[in-house]
């Protein structure tokens, strides 16, 4: 069967319209997994263990904290700044604070800048790997174990690089299902 004149306009123009939906619809992930992989934009690198190569070389990693414009609660890091070897595992720690009488959830969106740096970035454990629910009136420490990679020093951007800032942002999210369901069943005891 051949199609000819508006029809055939049509099935072009649909077939063209479910291709450009299907790259938008793999773009995100695909362009996550680049990040990841690459640290393109300042996206540190997830590693499973410590790394064994210490250099005498040190770097300073500064800690920033800042929230969406609705999140309730209070985010800092507990120390602003500190200098570790190249290679070093650092461990560092955000404090969080829910000052509402309800249970809020929220997630971390996280880069290094400059972005150079992001490949050589490596996070062993983070908080930002998982959502967190903080109660009314809770307050947590947050921790996060890294090492920058020693290859830092032999590339040809980022070699140049002396200081890097670790920025988290967190984000309210909707709470997972068990608190939504507790939550609604408070709501009703009250009536």
């Amino acid at each position: 069967m051949r199609l000819e004149g508006p029809t055939k306009t049509v099935a072009q123009t649909v077939g063209l319209v479910l291709v450009m939906g299907g790259l938008a619809w793999a773009s995100v992930p695909f362009y996550d997994w680049f990040c990841r992989v690459t640290g393109f934009g300042g996206t540190p690198g997830v590693s499973e263990v410590a790394n064994e190569d210490i250099l005498d070389q040190t770097i300073k990693v500064r800690f920033d904290a800042s929230l969406e414009r609705h999140m309730p609660w209070q985010f800092t890091p507990e120390v602003r700044e500190m200098e570790l070897r190249i290679g070093e595992t650092g461990l560092a720690f955000y404090e969080a604070y829910n000052p509402t009488d309800k249970p809020v959830a929220g997630s971390a969106s996280y880069n290094v800048a400059p972005y150079e740096a992001g490949g050589f970035f490596s996070k062993i454990d983070c908080f930002c790997f998982e959502e967190q629910v903080l109660q009314p009136g809770e307050r947590v420490m947050m921790p996060v174990t890294f090492y920058v990679d020693p290859e830092i020093v032999t590339d040809r951007d980022a070699k140049y690089v002396h200081t890097i800032t670790l920025s988290y942002t967190f984000y309210q999210i909707d709470l997972p299902d068990g608190y939504a369901a507790l939550e609604q069943a408070e709501d009703t005891n009250l009536n």
